[in-house]
């Protein structure tokens, strides 16, 4: 293994000379690629529809410059909130075309390249604070949005704003300069973030310069005591044991933090792209993986204290400050990167449960703002407000999330298509040869296993449509026409391939029976993709009173209630064996249980609720 180590490490100090020519397009193309025209419905479309209008719409633009306008800064990172909401907000505008969004953005563009100093910096920081905290930190925000933008108006001012503040931190950090890995918080991996713009530049502008600086901050990765995020990945340390704990939790010795890591391996992603170099990709999939295997919890998200700490183990536990909104948000930013890089249906799986699940449960019921964790037990509140600013961290970030979820609901390969959100929806997909395939979504899953897909090409044509079998479902069914299909896995696509015509129609069964999750002596409820919560509003007694689930083998019968709260999305009955106080046996009953997402919907410490619950202990078995 040190030997494989000593030769990751050597490539990576001479990767500024692999490469000797600009590359504007990268050389390794997605598996996947998503499509424009994505039209969501139903209870998931009603949801982006209100995050839209209440969050993204009626975010003061203004308010979020305004730290621009003053160099007085020194530790605080209010600089990352405009970033943050104008991508979610050109997310928005690609997926609803509102004019006045539209115009809204502009304005925030205009007003922010007003506050660019004449040596190109963008920023609240004061001169004799450059590169500290969360400088380097904001700048990568105010980078992607203004390349974003630039993606959607191609204002040539914009792209020039955006290369002069580029070129403001190459003058500062670099060789012969400061380091960047030892600039602002957590082993230099805050700042080093800002490769994922870097790149991006370089893509647009065929610079050298930018992809050399890219190629800088990786080398600095592997040296001395620094991130080292490709060796550690490769050689499988898990990712709560990167680094010891620190004597100050959020500091730069702290090389654990859950969203700056992921961040910077979403640059790393992008750099691989561009580069081709496979060990990039390794290092990804490496870390992805062991997240998964490491920190993913039942909800789909992880980070405790916002950071790595073994959360799949350690889950049952009540935890300080578990799953923070901005951890999920990145989570799935990342699994859609990779599986548009790999087409692998692991990280579509991964997208659906922390949607569903994490990402759901942090918004507020009228789309207006979002929590700041969404943890397993407990209550809701709204995100504290952060900088002396009327906004958070999380609040800010947790739309970029819900914009990408028409991108990823149905995509497109060389071939033909691939779906991989099952919702009430519409697409148009214009394949390789032009020909324009309209798909049409009849469906209330996952309230219900079953969906329907009505294929309508403009010109009958053989062409492959995949469809997402998700992990979770051990018995499934497809069948076009009435016609079953064979050889359907779960945690796979089934590629379906005929000549399609106009009328044909795809039914998916998934199986959406109740499942038991244990840990130890704990357990929580699942179906599907969805988590169960326990919910004071519903009922039953004490929420955390301990119970036996009364299973069969793992599957336990669910039934829908026959009533349910308000601001309670589904609902089901579970039949559960009580307590410890009684005669054993006398106290079994059926025990309502909601979606996470719904759980704690009335946002009060009144309203608490559950997810792992403890088992009573039997002594005679």
């Amino acid at each position: 293994m040190s030997k494989i180590l000593s030769f990751i490490l050597c490539f990576v100090l001479c990767a500024g000379h692999v490469i000797a020519q600009p590359i504007v397009s990268p050389v390794v193309r997605d598996q996947l690629s998503a499509i424009s025209s994505v039209k969501l419905n139903g209870f998931v479309g009603n949801k982006l529809d209100e995050l839209n209008k209440n969050r993204i719409l009626a975010q003061d633009a203004s308010h979020l410059i305004e730290p621009f306008k003053h160099r007085n800064e020194t530790r605080l990172w209010q600089t990352e909130f405009w970033g943050k909401w104008v991508t979610s907000a050109i997310g928005a505008y690609q997926y609803n075309h509102d004019p006045e969004l539209f115009a809204k953005i502009k304005q925030s563009v205009t007003d922010l390249l007003a506050t660019q100093s004449p040596d190109g910096y963008i920023g609240n920081y004061a001169d004799n604070a450059h590169l500290q905290q969360w400088d380097i930190w904001g700048r990568k925000y105010t980078l992607l949005g203004l390349l974003e933008y630039y993606g959607i108006s191609r204002d040539k001012n914009v792209l020039k704003a955006a290369i002069r503040l580029a070129d403001h931190l190459l003058a500062e950090v670099g060789p012969g300069k400061t380091n960047i890995v030892k600039t602002g918080n957590h082993r230099g991996m805050a700042s080093s973030s800002v490769l994922q713009p870097i790149v991006l530049l370089y893509e647009v502008t065929g610079e050298k310069r930018f992809l050399d600086f890219a190629n800088y901050i990786v080398t600095q990765w592997e040296t001395e005591d620094y991130p080292k995020l490709i060796s550690k990945a490769l050689a499988g340390v898990d990712v709560a044991d990167r680094y010891p704990h620190p004597k100050e939790w959020f500091s730069w010795e702290n090389g654990v933090k859950s969203y700056e890591m992921m961040s910077c391996y979403e640059g790393l992603l992008e750099l691989y792209r561009v580069t081709g170099f496979p060990l990039y990709l390794s290092a990804v999939e490496a870390t992805v993986q062991n997240i998964i295997r490491t920190e993913i919890n039942v909800a789909g998200s992880g980070s405790a204290f916002e950071c790595w700490y073994h959360g799949h183990f350690n889950q049952i536990f009540p935890s300080f400050q578990t799953n923070e909104t901005c951890v999920a948000t990145t989570w799935v930013k990342l699994c859609f990167d990779l599986l548009k890089v790999t087409g692998k249906s692991v990280y579509a799986d991964q997208i659906e449960k922390s949607f569903y699940n994490s990402l759901l449960g942090a918004v507020k019921t009228d789309g207006s703002t979002l929590i700041y964790y969404t943890q397993l037990e407990g209550y809701k509140t709204p995100g504290a407000k952060q900088c002396g600013m009327e906004i958070s961290c999380c609040i800010a970030n947790g739309p970029r999330a819900f914009v990408l979820m028409p991108r990823f609901a149905v995509m497109k390969n060389d071939d033909g298509i691939v779906v991989n959100f099952y919702c009430q929806s519409e697409a148009k997909v214009q394949l390789a040869d032009g020909n324009n395939v309209f798909l049409k979504q009849t469906t209330n899953y996952p309230e219900s296993d079953s969906i329907v897909v009505e294929a309508i090409p403009e010109k009958e044509a053989n062409f492959p449509i995949m469809f997402r079998i998700p992990e979770w479902s051990e018995k499934s069914s497809i069948s076009v026409n009435g016609q079953y299909e064979e050889k359907i896995e779960a945690g796979t696509y089934k590629s379906v391939s005929r000549i399609w015509k106009r009328g044909d129609r795809v039914t998916i069964k998934l199986d959406l029976r109740g499942k038991v999750v244990r840990k130890g002596r704990h357990f929580a409820l699942t179906r599907g993709p969805i988590l169960l919560a326990r919910d004071s509003r519903l009922g039953g007694g004490d929420i955390d009173e301990s119970a036996i689930v009364l299973d069969k083998n793992g599957i336990v019968p669910l039934e829908p209630c026959s009533e349910k709260p308000a601001n309670v999305w589904m609902c089901f009955t579970v039949p559960l064996q009580m307590g410890s106080y009684v005669q054993l046996g006398a106290d079994n009953r059926t025990v309502r249980f909601c979606d996470f997402s719904s759980a704690g919907n009335e946002w009060s410490k009144e309203n608490r609720y559950k997810v792992w619950l403890e088992e009573t202990i039997d002594v005679r078995k």
